[in-house]
């Protein structure tokens, strides 16, 4: 079947040839004779012609086809020579000028009609016998100095029938002869060698090597370029002398002069090509050339952009162009080779983007087309969100990573090279604010440490950019912020993140420049608030500065000046939190607390909540009242105005669902911090990271729960018993979350109450709002339940637990004298306002109106107040005789309350601490059945020792307060038995049982007397300079620092007695000579309470005025006092002398001394 197929395809006579060539090769002389007679029989069917192409002519001479075989050759190579070596010559004495002259006048004349057929017959006649090389070149010039003729001059080429190679050599030979070194090529000639392209009349491969220069040149100029940026960054980053400066300028602007760039054809054909709209040619140079080598030449840029605008224009007219804008059309190209303009947005990915990517940062050499390409992406990003439909979704996601990739690539680098364009930063933002800002601040990471390491013009811009920032950053001060401003919001325009991130190294380590900064940061753009919140994210992240310093026990300056930086930058400027707030959220996750300094510095400064220890009396009075009190008087700082900037704090939460995982996080973290960051760090580290977690905790909630709506608050926190079991929230933590909810549910229930009956006597009003309470606290005391043992519940009541920590200081006091202050403060300011002649009238008719809306407010909240806390005190009357049950003891009673309720949060706040003490008083005076409040007294003051040392420095301060109200209530009992008998003296908190030790008489209750009662508070300050002495003596860092500044917090009531001040006086004074040199701090705060100390000897008494020494005999006999059933058998003491622990046995006799 093949050799079948073979004969079909091939004639006996070429069979036969190729078998003769095959065998013509024999040597043995009778074989060859053999092979020469089968070729003589055979010559009858194969052609001599075809013999004498294929056999050598040896064989042919014998054969008898040829005469002689040395002849044959010499004929051969003389041909040869004639055809390959032998250029054709015309005659040009033949040719006819008339030809020529023919020719021109017919290229040369009007060509709007068409003459391509005319020429043609003309050249192609033959009669002028003209060279067609030479008729072919007239042509080129003619149509390079018409070169506006494409319609004409294409086809007249395409129907003068030459080869490719001899137009390409002919092409070639006119770009070698400008390639002189002082020749510059026509552009004219860059357009028909572009337009002989684009019509595939010549192959751009066979073009190209003929022009210059060579692409190792372009390679070598490219590297050059980049390595001369990179030494003018090194120069810009040196310190020069102002000599060496200006000699440098001047080198600079020589060279500036002297250089003249070469005449490159490559890049002339590339103009050309992308004039005509060739992107396919237009492309396949650039890819020879390294990557925006092309484009870095304006020409080309310039050209690209064009080409750019015509493509993109159908779809901008469509879909982007603004309300009220007025543009020019555009008109399309006309060369059908030419891309097809776009007319939906599918259609950039066939070309746009790509050319985009090429343009790169070049792109600034057109603004329009950069607002018309962000200005598309604006619309697509409308059409991406508004679609509702998954399938074409996922077909818009290829898109979305391209606008992703040009922005990246194209958008941002190209405004590096904008100068100070602020339009075309507010026109990006537009584009850029409807990305997550997860996306922008990737592209802003990109920009800031990728990008300007690629371009050699970045490089520069950069290092200039860092250069200017110094310049202005070395003269900001407070006197010239709107100057110094000015520049540098035209600096931002630009390049913000490399001048943020210099002044952000600036401020860290310079934090007195925080406030002038901030306040010079006024004239950014949109764009640059953003930038300007992911460089502060960045810098808080860097992975090389450590956050502690040196010592390992204080946290760095730096971070501190960046969290102060925050908090300032985002209040005053409108600013995107989520990312911070995220960023903050994911150190948590991580078990990291450094980083809630930015959080709290962000909530003090935005929404005005101040969160310290060391609150004056008359604060912590006003923080009792209600959020105007408190905004007013509870404050060191009056930070005004905070409405809006807490708003976009609330809304930032609520958006990204932020609010309750930092709560969580935070209370997880709070405890948590000893175990995952105690094991290696200072103990004194650990404490402050402690207290700084617990009180941004405490910061934060209190936001939330001001900030929040009802709605809001009750939607996002679950139940007490979730927090504690599933959320493993600490039940101090959890109930103070849960608190502003039962008073938000109580209310809003009260009010529903009072509206679906309606009756506005006093009486009424309460019976409602008790109603109210019941209803929504009913299910909290059942959640209550699960929280501790059932063993608990023996004693405390669930009711009695849920209350305590659900009330706080503004439900059991009106804090009149805060309210007054505040007022009468007000009123100063009118009557400073009415005396003050300069101010202009309408501000002071505008100032007086803001203090009278501000009195009246105050005056009307603590009305509101004085209602409220009149209805709590009702309810607690009458929940009361269900509180305490006591089963077991009342010792027992007294300690699981103690434990479960006072101590947990009476470090928790200031507020607690102070809430705590009037609590317990509040529940002596309820008369409370089986509370003993001579009991609940004498566990707090009689060994302290172990609380202080187990207390961080903040919680100490807050003991220490708690410890002062008890102690100012003790005092106040203390100081007058008019007062005692009126608030104890029919009490059953100060009910004791005198037990008598002789066998004349039983035991009987009775009411501690006056005296009796000022031997035990001579017990209580013994033991607390006892426990105090204990703790100085111990050398212990916290034993001493904690029990220094409970000291301090509880001077107004103690030491009382001369002979205890003494001591404590002795033992202090000891301390400060040990630690002067050891440890600072512990110096500082001993010699601080040391001359306060001092000064409070004057109200010190001796020891017999305190109390009376000879004690009153109750009985012949010495008997022993106890409030229970039990006794331990500790030291007995006088009846009348003693009133003991509860359940514990006698107390030791207070005349013990240290």
């Amino acid at each position: 079947m093949h050799l079948h197929a073979v004969v079909k395809t091939k004639t006996i006579p070429h069979i036969l040839s190729d078998i003769y060539i095959e065998t013509g090769c024999l040597e043995e002389k009778h074989k060859r004779d053999h092979f020469t007679q089968l070729v003589g029989t055979c010559l009858i069917c194969v052609p001599d012609g075809m013999l004498k192409e294929r056999l050598d002519p040896e064989t042919l001479e014998s054969l008898g086809l040829i005469k002689q075989a040395q002849q044959f050759n010499q004929k051969i190579v003389k041909i040869k020579t004639k055809l390959f070596y032998k250029q054709q010559k015309f005659n040009l004495l033949r040719e006819e000028n008339e030809g020529y002259a023919k020719l021109i006048t017919e290229l040369g004349q009007d060509l709007s009609g068409n003459l391509t057929t005319d020429a043609v017959h003309v050249l192609s006649s033959g009669c002028f016998n003209l060279d067609p090389n030479r008729v072919l070149d007239i042509i080129l010039e003619v149509y390079e100095c018409r070169s506006e003729h494409d319609e004409f001059f294409i086809p007249l080429i395409k129907s003068y029938m030459c080869e490719h190679q001899t137009l390409c050599h002919m092409l070639g030979f006119k770009f070698k002869f400008h390639q002189e070194p002082n020749g510059e090529t026509p552009s004219s000639l860059y357009h028909i060698a572009a337009a002989l392209l684009q019509h595939n009349l010549i192959a751009l491969e066979d073009l190209y090597v003929h022009l210059l220069p060579l692409d190792s040149s372009i390679v070598e100029e490219h590297k050059r370029e980049i390595l001369e940026a990179k030494q003018i960054a090194r120069k810009l980053t040196m310190v020069l002398v102002p000599s060496e400066k200006t000699e440098d300028k001047e080198k600079e602007k020589e060279e500036e002069k002297n250089e003249k760039p070469p005449d490159n054809q490559k890049l002339g054909l590339l103009e050309a090509l992308l004039r005509i709209g060739d992107w396919q040619h237009a492309q396949s140079i650039m890819d020879q050339m390294p990557a925006f080598y092309a484009t870095s030449h304006k020409a080309i840029a310039i050209a690209l952009c064009q080409l750019l605008h015509l493509i993109v224009e159908p779809l901008y007219r469509r879909a982007a162009v603004p309300k009220g804008a007025k543009g020019s059309l555009m008109m399309p190209l006309w060369s059908k080779q030419a891309l097809r303009p776009a007319e939906s947005f599918d259609d950039l990915s066939r070309g746009v983007f790509t050319m985009l990517c090429y343009l790169g940062p070049h792109l600034s050499h057109d603004p329009i087309l950069f607002a018309k390409i962000v200005r598309l992406g604006k619309s697509f990003m409308k059409e991406y969100q508004s679609e509702s439909r998954q399938d074409t979704k996922d077909r818009m996601d290829s898109l979305l990573s391209c606008f992703l990739s040009i922005a990246d690539q194209v958008l941002l680098p190209s405004l590096s090279l904008m100068e100070c364009n602020a339009c075309m930063s507010e026109e990006l933002w537009g584009f850029f604010k409807l990305f997550p800002y997860q996306h922008r601040y990737r592209l802003y990471g990109q920009w800031k440490n990728e990008t300007y390491g690629n371009h050699p013009l970045l490089v520069k811009i950069k290092a200039q950019t860092v250069d200017r920032a110094k310049y202005i950053m070395k003269r900001l001060t407070k006197e010239n912020v709107k100057p110094s401003g000015r520049q540098i919001g035209k600096l931002s325009h630009s390049n913000p993140t490399i001048l943020f991130d210099y002044i952000l190294s600036q401020i860290q380590w310079y934090d007195n420049l925080i406030t002038p900064v901030v306040d010079s940061l006024k004239y950014l753009t949109s764009l640059n608030y953003d930038v300007l919140a992911y460089c502060i994210i960045e810098a808080l992240a860097n992975p090389e500065k450590e956050k502690m310093k040196h010592d390992d026990t204080t946290i760095s300056s730096w971070l501190q000046s960046l969290a102060s930086l925050c908090g300032a930058v985002f209040r005053k400027y409108p600013i995107e939190l989520a990312g911070l707030l995220q960023y903050v959220t994911n150190q948590l996750k991580a078990g990291k607390s450094f980083d809630l300094l930015i959080l709290k510095e962000v909530v003090q400064k935005m929404a005005g909540i101040e969160i310290t220890d060391e609150m004056t009396v008359e604060q912590l009075e006003a923080m009792t009242g209600g959020e105007q009190l408190k905004a007013e008087g509870g404050y060191f700082g009056q930070i005004r105005n905070t409405k809006k900037s807490s708003q976009r704090l609330k809304d930032a939460l609520l958006d990204h669902e932020l609010a309750l995982p930092l709560c969580l996080l935070m209370a997880q973290q709070r405890n948590g911090v000893v175990f995952s960051e105690g094991g290696e760090k200072h103990l004194k580290l650990v404490g402050k990271l402690y207290d700084q977690c617990h009180d941004t905790l405490v910061q934060f909630g209190g936001f939330l729960a001001s900030n929040l709506s009802t709605e809001d608050y009750i939607k996002r926190v679950p139940s007490v018993d979730v927090l504690c079991n599933q959320l493993h929230t600490p039940h101090d933590a959890a109930f103070f979350l849960s608190r502003p909810m039962y008073a938000h549910q109580i209310l809003s229930k009260y009010d529903e109450l009072k509206k679906a009956e309606k009756g506005n006597r006093q009486q009424q009003k309460v019976h409602k709002y008790i109603a109210a309470c019941e209803q929504i606290m009913a299910p909290v005391h059942e959640a209550v339940v699960s929280l501790h043992l059932p063993k608990v519940w023996d004693d405390l009541r669930p009711q009695f637990y849920a209350t305590f920590w659900s009330l706080t200081m503004y439900d059991l006091a009106v804090p009149h004298n805060a309210y007054d202050r505040e007022v009468n403060k007000l009123k100063m300011q009118i009557k400073a306002i009415d005396e003050n002649t300069e101010m202009p009238l309408n501000k002071k008719k505008k100032e007086k109106e803001r203090c009278t809306a501000l009195q009246d407010k105050l005056q009307e909240e603590e009305k509101k107040q004085l209602e409220h806390v009149q209805r709590v005190l009702h309810r607690l009357k009458l929940e009361k005789d269900n509180w305490l049950l006591a089963k077991s003891t009342k010792n027992e009673t007294i300690t699981k309350f103690l434990q479960l309720c006072i101590f947990p949060r009476c470090v928790f706040s200031a507020i607690d601490a102070v809430y705590c003490a009037r609590f317990v008083e509040l529940v002596h005076q309820q008369k409370t059945p089986n509370f003993c409040t001579l009991l609940c007294y004498d566990r707090v003051f009689s060994d302290i020792i172990y609380t202080v040392a187990s207390c961080t420095e903040n919680e100490s301060r807050r003991y220490g307060r708690f410890l002062c109200c008890m102690l100012e209530t003790v005092t106040r009992w203390h100081s007058d038995r008019a007062v005692y008998e009126k608030e104890c003296g029919n009490y059953p908190g100060f009910l004791t049982i005198f037990r008598a030790s002789g066998f004349d008489g039983g035991n009987k209750a009775d009411q501690l007397d006056y005296e009796n009662f000022r031997h035990v508070a001579h017990k209580w300050h013994y033991k607390l300079t006892k426990a105090s002495v204990h703790c100085l003596e111990t050398g212990e860092y916290t034993h001493i620092r904690n029990i220094l500044i409970v000291l301090t917090k509880i001077l107004p009531w103690y030491p009382k007695v001369l002979n205890l001040g003494q001591a404590l006086e002795c033992r202090v004074h000891k301390i400060c000579q040990e630690e002067k040199e050891k440890r600072p701090d512990l110096y500082a705060l001993a010699m601080g309470y040391s001359g306060q100390l001092k000064g409070r000897k004057v109200h010190m008494v001796p020891e017999n005025e305190f109390h009376h020494k000879e004690q009153p005999v109750r009985s012949a006999t010495p008997g022993t006092l106890q409030n229970g059933p039990g006794n331990t058998g500790k030291p007995a003491v006088t009846a009348a002398a003693s009133t003991g622990k509860a359940e514990e046995g006698a107390v030791e006799d207070s005349g013990d001394s240290i």
